[in-house]
């Protein structure tokens, strides 16, 4: 193997993702396109991925995990993105560095033991159940409640776009433990984070139909009077807003990768078609319009790695970074977008045909521009960051 030529990756990064191109390659093939339909992975799947120890990449060998630096979790989740299936992607990230992120950075030994290393090993799946229908990135209008009754927290209320909704063995769930008229940080400090059974009565989930992300089992999750026992608080009451803000970085910085990964299977995708397409007696990829459309984009997708690359490295030396996880997943999403639609545009009547690999990457790059604060969100941080509080 040659000696890798990004500062950020050994040789051993590089095999690594060999490894992970290989095992995804034959998960996916000649599976994916049912998981597409069907609006759900099979629980088979988790199982074989936490058999390759791909599901506890960042979390320590105590809990099951691996306990690799974070560039070797960079590779995993480019890899995940390159397989083309933004609905597998994004409930394999759900899983394995958005809900479980917390029990691993806050968890009691309970918690991590019951629901964690399990977790790791692909028998139980997790869900974050975060936004609500009328609360999203403003956290302080969150209205699903954890009310104190002796032993255990009473949670009543609804979550929306819950990826592996309707799958998931348990939810890590965003309450509001104290009204936000009293907490005094407007709604902020009010908030914590439960471990729910998604099984407990009072649990109930319901398929949510997306444009986009089909495989990720997007549901709308309601909990009426669900007992929740109070060990299954994670971390300190009314500390889940600063739970929240640490574990956003990981989240918007994997999002990040994710649509690098994408992004070189949509251009590489794109290329294969337009040299193979004959139009005006040569290849579709010799007409200098499309040419030049398609070094832009090559180009930005370049900068756009460095980008993503240089913020893994700041968070890696233990800088929040918030203003530079919102900048790489604001410009590698949005560019994602702009790439999709070229190669949709490119394929012409094609591509437009639902089952294609141009409509679903078109469909799929929109949802990442969303999830986890959307653009307009980001571009607000970055500006927060430039210009201070206003």
């Amino acid at each position: 193997m040659s000696t890798p030529t990004s500062p950020y990756f050994t040789a051993e990064h590089e095999a690594f993702r060999l490894h992970v191109r290989a095992v995804l390659a034959a998960e996916t093939e000649g599976a994916a396109d049912t998981w597409e339909r069907e609006r759900r992975l099979p629980r088979r799947l988790w199982k074989n991925l936490g058999g390759h120890d791909l599901l506890g990449l960042l979390h320590t060998r105590e809990d099951g995990g691996t306990g690799r630096d974070l560039f070797t979790s960079v590779v995993f989740l480019e890899e995940l993105g390159r397989t083309g299936y933004g609905g597998f992607r994004a409930a394999v990230a759900v899983h394995a560095y958005m809900a479980t992120h917390y029990l691993a950075a806050v968890g009691s030994p309970a918690l991590r033991a019951a629901y964690l290393a399990p977790s790791v090993r692909g028998e139980r799946v997790a869900a974050l159940a975060l936004t609500e229908p009328g609360a999203g990135s403003d956290l302080s209008r969150m209205a699903t409640t954890a009310v104190r009754d002796g032993d255990a927290y009473v949670v009543n209320g609804t979550k929306s776009m819950v990826s592996n909704g309707t799958t998931a063995d348990f939810h890590v769930a965003a309450v509001r433990t104290t009204p936000a008229a009293h907490d005094g940080h407007r709604g902020r400090t009010g908030l914590s984070l439960l471990v729910v059974d998604a099984g407990a009565p009072g649990v109930t989930a319901q398929p949510q139909p997306t444009l986009g992300w089909r495989a990720a089992d997007t549901a709308r999750v309601t909990y009426d009077r669900v007992r929740v026992p109070a060990g299954n608080l994670v971390g300190r009451q009314d500390s889940g807003f600063y739970y929240l803000m640490r574990g956003l970085q990981t989240e918007r910085l994997a999002a990040a990768c994710l649509a690098l990964g994408g992004m070189d299977r949509c251009l590489e995708q794109t290329l294969r078609f337009a040299r193979a397409r004959r139009l005006f007696d040569g290849p579709l990829a010799g007409l200098q319009a499309l040419r030049h459309r398609l070094a832009d984009l090559s180009t930005e997708l370049e900068a756009a790695r460095s980008l993503v690359h240089h913020t893994a490295w700041r968070l890696q030396q233990g800088e929040l970074a918030v203003a530079a996880c919102a900048m790489a997943k604001l410009h590698t999403t949005e560019l994602a977008c702009r790439l999709a639609d070229t190669s949709l545009q490119l394929h012409g009547s094609a591509g437009y045909e639902e089952d294609s690999e141009a409509a679903r990457t078109y469909r799929d790059a929109r949802a990442a521009t969303i999830a986890a604060g959307p653009s307009e969100v980001m571009r607000d941080l970055i500006a927060g960051e430039l210009t201070g509080p206003v």
